[in-house]
């Protein structure tokens, strides 16, 4: 029997950079319920950004791991535009909401001021989180509750995204 398919999601480069930083971006394509993409406005902002991470996303991207979209329709160029003027998000930001707005996908950031925006303005969007990836890779045996643990370990003393619990057990 084949597996189920998995539903698109658009990853912001806030979660997007927390397992490319730790060299783990092909677990994304492991996850249960989600097929992850990228937009062209995030890429950019990994280019400009992050260089080693750049290298990363690419190989990601060269093998399948992600995948790339563009926001390119009216109503997506529409939204991206009014997000932009707002001036509260980065132009990848915009872009991950205007396409998970208009395209019924999930989006995974974790910047929590724009997490609460976009539960203001885009209520229907369901959200996902670095951590709440991270659950579902466990749940699905995908990696141990021991790897969860040092991806967080290694993010809080290395790379400024700290976690507001001491193991991912107390969030199973």
């Amino acid at each position: 029997m084949a597996a189920p398919a998995r539903a698109p999601a658009v990853i912001d480069t806030s979660s997007l950079i927390n397992f490319l930083k730790i060299d783990q971006a092909q677990l994304l394509s492991l996850h249960p319920a989600f097929s992850f993409f990228v937009t062209d406005h995030v890429r950019g902002e990994v280019t400009r950004r992050y260089q080693v991470q750049f290298e990363r996303l690419e190989a990601a991207l060269r093998t399948g791991h992600l995948k790339e979209t563009t926001v390119d329709t009216i109503e997506e160029l529409q939204a991206f535009a009014e997000l932009t003027a707002l001036k509260r998000f980065g132009v990848g930001e915009c872009a991950a909401i205007a396409a998970a707005f208009h395209r019924n996908w999930t989006i995974a950031l974790d910047d929590g001021n724009a997490i609460k925006l976009i539960r203001r303005l885009y209520p229907e969007i369901p959200t996902e989180t670095t951590p709440s990836i991270v659950v579902a890779l466990i749940r699905a045996n995908v990696i141990t509750l021991a790897q969860a643990d040092s991806f967080r370990d290694e993010w809080a003393a290395n790379h400024r995204f700290r976690l507001p619990f001491r193991s991912f057990a107390e969030i199973l």
